[in-house]
């Protein structure tokens, strides 16, 4: 290695060690929202909360839109134990049936509070739920105050396509999937085990 790399490659290390001692615990669980119209959204959550997992802290689940139909995740993370809980109706185009689509999002998101205000998890994760206030069967207010309410120990990840502008304010963080390419515009089905 040469001189001019290895001080350069020193200076680097200097200015991360400096910044890093700027950071700061938040001493409060963070949010999270993956928005955007690619996939991976919901895929990625599920990665945090196996995450969380392998630090063995408590974690949770409630799928907002998303009906009772079973996917790779939820068998593999009920097994594990998780508090999952898949509250909706199927995705609206399903039902057509918007006060039934709504009472579903409102049980989900009081089911949510519970979780999030009980101090009994480290992470929430709710799926799809930027969707539910997409169609307005929940507000952003209460969503927020929601949020507000949280135990202190409990971070959350919000899912779903739109997300609010006043959510991605809220949040610590904010990741928007971008679709590049999709297998279902080249007329491929959904695969088990990459899809659900």
């Amino acid at each position: 290695m040469s001189d001019d790399h290895k001080t350069k490659m020193q200076a680097v290390q200097a200015d991360k060690a400096a910044r890093k001692a700027e950071l700061r615990d938040p001493e409060r669980g963070l949010v999270l929202v993956h928005t955007g119209k690619g996939k991976g959204k919901t895929s990625s959550a599920f990665g945090v909360l196996a995450r969380a997992l392998g630090w063995k802290q408590s974690v949770g689940v409630v799928q907002f839109i998303k009906g009772k139909w079973v996917t790779g995740e939820r068998r593999f993370f009920e097994d594990l134990g998780v508090a999952w809980h898949s509250m909706g109706e199927g995705f609206t185009w399903d039902t057509q049936d918007r006060a039934r689509d709504i009472a579903a999002a409102q049980a989900a998101f009081a089911k949510a509070r519970e979780m999030m205000e009980s101090g009994d998890f480290d992470l929430v994760v709710l799926d799809e739920i930027n969707i539910a206030m997409r169609y307005d069967y929940l507000s952003v207010t209460e969503v927020l105050a929601g949020l507000d309410a949280r135990h202190k120990r409990t971070a959350v990840i919000l899912t779903g396509r739109d997300a609010k502008p006043e959510i991605c304010d809220y949040a610590d963080l904010v990741t928007e999937m971008t679709e590049i390419k999709h297998p279902i515009k080249a007329g491929i089905k959904a695969q088990r085990g990459i899809d659900f």
